[in-house]
C-alpha cells in the first residue's frame, strides 16, 4: 500500500454543505448494534459516492500526470474510456449469471485497462486515482461517535459499496484499522467482496443472518446511510431500524422519483453523527 506521506499529498479538508431537512423521528427502543454506509455517511465524498465520479476537465490536468507517474503511454480520455467500458463489459457478464446488482473488484479492472499484471502497481494507481477523482473526508464528530459507541459497547459494523481500499481510509484518518476502533469484523460487509452492490439486497441479507447468529435483535439495530433507495429501502426489507443521514448535500438521495420510494420513510433523519447518541 502506498505510504501515508503520498497519501497526505491529496488530502484536504472538506466540509458539509447543509440539507434542507431537520433532525426528526424516534426509536422504541435503545440500540445495541450499528451498521454503517461509509461514503456520504462516515465520510464526505466529494463526487457523492463511490464510483460516481466521471471525468471532469478540472482533473484531466491530474489524471495526466498520474499516467506519467506510472509510465503508462495512454491518455486520461483513452484510459477513462477504458475503464468505463471495462467495468460495463464484467457488470454485463455479471448480469448474465443472475446478479441484480453487480460490484466489480476496481483492482482487476485496472489490471487489464493499465495492461498490467502486476497486483502492488493496479492497486496503488487505483488508490491514487481515487483520491483525484473522488476526495474524501471525516463527516464532523465521527471519531467522537465511534468513541461513545465503543465505551458503551455498542456493536459496530459496516454494509457498504466499497472497494479494497475503502477500509483504508479509518487508517489514513483516524489512525486505526476498523477493527481496533471497535468494528466487529463479523458485521463489515463490502460490496466487492461479495460481487454485489446496493440497492441488492444480499449484504443486508448476509446482515441479518449473521445478526441472528450472534442473537442480537434486528428491532435493536440500526442502519444509517444517506440514501434511500441503496441504503433504507434494502434495510427497511432487512426488518433493520433505519437513519437517513441528511448532513452533507453531496450526497444526501432522497430519490423520490424511485417507485420503491414513493412510500418510504426512514425511522430517523439526522443531519450530524453525533446525534445517533441518543438512541444508545
Amino acid at each position: 500500500m502506498l505510504n501515508k506521506s503520498i497519501i497526505s499529498e491529496y488530502i484536504t479538508p472538506l466540509y458539509p454543505i447543509s440539507t434542507p431537512l431537520k433532525r426528526s423521528g424516534n426509536l422504541k427502543e435503545k440500540i445495541k448494534c450499528i451498521l454503517f454506509d461509509i461514503y456520504g455517511t462516515l465520510f464526505i465524498s466529494g463526487s457523492g459516492d463511490i464510483g460516481a465520479a466521471k471525468k471532469e476537465p478540472q482533473k484531466a490536468g491530474k489524471i495526466e500526470l498520474l499516467l506519467q507517474k506510472y509510465r503508462i503511454n495512454k491518455t486520461p480520455e483513452a484510459v477513462l474510456k477504458d475503464l468505463f467500458t471495462a467495468i460495463e463489459n464484467k457488470h454485463k457478464i455479471m448480469k448474465k449469471n443472475g446478479i441484480d446488482f453487480p460490484e466489480i473488484e476496481i483492482d482487476r479492472i485496472w489490471m487489464g485497462v493499465l495492461e498490467n499484471n502486476n497486483l502492488d502497481t493496479a492497486r496503488n494507481f487505483a488508490i491514487e486515482y481515487e483520491l483525484i477523482t473522488n476526495p474524501v473526508y471525516p463527516m464532523p464528530n465521527l471519531k467522537e461517535l465511534i468513541s461513545s459507541c465503543t465505551e458503551k459497547k455498542i456493536l459496530m459494523g459496516i454494509i457498504s459499496n466499497a472497494q479494497f481500499y475503502t477500509s483504508y481510509l479509518f487508517e489514513w484518518f483516524l489512525n486505526s484499522k476498523l477493527e481496533d476502533l471497535g468494528f466487529n469484523p463479523d458485521l463489515c460487509f463490502f460490496s466487492y467482496r461479495l460481487g454485489r452492490a446496493k440497492p441488492s439486497p444480499f449484504m443486508f441479507k448476509t446482515a441479518s443472518g449473521k445478526l441472528k447468529e450472534i442473537s442480537v435483535p434486528a428491532n435493536l439495530t440500526l442502519y444509517v446511510g444517506n440514501d434511500m433507495l441503496n441504503d433504507i429501502y434494502p434495510a427497511k426489507q432487512a426488518g433493520l431500524n433505519t437513519a437517513l443521514f441528511a448532513g452533507d448535500a453531496r450526497s444526501l438521495r432522497l430519490r423520490e422519483d424511485a417507485p420503491e420510494c414513493k412510500n418510504l420513510s426512514a425511522d430517523l433523519v439526522i443531519t450530524d453523527l453525533i446525534q445517533l447518541l441518543e438512541f444508545i
